[in-house]
């Protein structure tokens, strides 16, 4: 039968923080020390893999492993194609993933991982840039690598020196680091990032144009300037956009009647609502947005301008589609 395990000791919740901070403490010290390292040799990687024809093959095992897959997800992100490779599975048929213009970057805080070092013999037949981060310059894998980035830390957070800690963290740091100075490299833009996060709230904000979320073609709700005010809450009612646009005889926007601008016209005791056109009710000269502006761009103008719906106009100040807060939510852009 297995030993159960007895009730930890109650522990007060002062040395519950202490703790923590010990752990961040520790954890900045060994981030301050890395950047002191960031050299020659971190820009050799740097131009080694701005260079590269192919993708950048992150392999790593164990925690190195699990940081070596952020590293990849994070490169291939911000502009520079990269994956992750099990290295234990690159022993059995993965190997094949790699191709003689990939960049391999390989991960081992001691620069002794078997299964690692298994994968050089084939990498350096097959002639791949091979860039490692260790915290041992000495080890077999710092050697062996053309660059060699040292992550080493002064001591782990971990107050048995047993669980990476400190390392991992540096570890990952160094990963930002060549992300974000390729990106830079790269001139890679927030457009870019959208590009390959277009199902995060970013993509949206930086994706979605004014077409893909407004109601176009018959759907926009447009009146005459001549139409009466019944005729114009009939047309609200019938598109449910909670307004209408208010059109000259060439079709050119000159007006807009909102849900607030009734509100505001059944509390004029002067105007008869009954005889009442809606060209004497309607508010001039709206706001209004193009097509091609981006969907952002329209939330930006509703929150500024304290309105909830716009038309959208053509070059000549024609109607072609018209949006609400709704539809803006429903697209998650805001």
């Amino acid at each position: 039968m297995p030993q159960s395990l007895s009730a930890p000791p109650l522990v007060q919740d002062t040395a519950l923080a202490a703790s923590g901070r010990r752990v961040i403490e520790i954890e900045a010290q060994a981030l301050t020390a890395l950047a002191q390292r960031i050299d020659g040799s971190f820009s050799a990687a740097c131009r080694t893999i701005l260079a590269c024809q192919g993708r950048v093959v992150a392999t790593g095992m164990g925690k190195s492993g699990h940081v070596a897959r952020k590293i990849a997800a994070t490169l291939a992100s911000t502009g520079t194609p990269a994956f992750y490779v099990h290295p234990g599975e690159a022993g059995h048929g993965d190997l094949g993933m790699i191709t003689d213009a990939d960049v391999v970057l390989a991960m081992s805080y001691s620069g002794e991982s078997d299964e690692v070092l298994m994968l050089l013999p084939v990498l350096k037949r097959q002639g791949n840039p091979l860039i490692s981060m260790t915290g041992r310059p000495g080890s077999t894998l710092a050697r062996e690598a053309d660059i060699h980035l040292d992550i080493s830390v002064p001591a782990e957070a971990c107050p048995l020196d047993l669980a990476p800690t400190s390392s991992t963290t540096a570890t990952l740091a160094m990963g930002d680091a060549l992300a974000v100075a390729l990106l830079e490299a790269r001139g890679f833009t927030a457009d870019d990032f959208a590009r390959s996060h277009p199902a995060g709230s970013l993509g949206r904000r930086l994706l979605l144009h004014i077409t893909d979320v407004m109601h176009g073609g018959d759907d926009v709700p447009r009146v005459s300037q001549d139409a009466s005010l019944s005729q114009a809450l009939v047309e609200m009612s019938r598109k449910r956009l909670g307004m209408t646009a208010v059109v000259d005889a060439q079709g050119r926007l000159v007006g807009l009647f909102t849900d607030g601008d009734l509100r505001r016209t059944l509390d004029n005791p002067a105007l008869d609502i009954r005889q009442a056109s809606i060209g004497e009710v309607m508010t001039r000269q709206p706001k209004t947005i193009g097509a091609d502006q981006l969907a952002v761009e329209a939330a930006r103008m509703m929150e500024t301008h304290k309105i909830s719906g716009l038309i959208v106009v053509d070059g000549e100040q024609r109607p072609v589609g018209a949006l609400n807060i709704h539809d803006l939510l429903r697209a998650r852009v805001v």
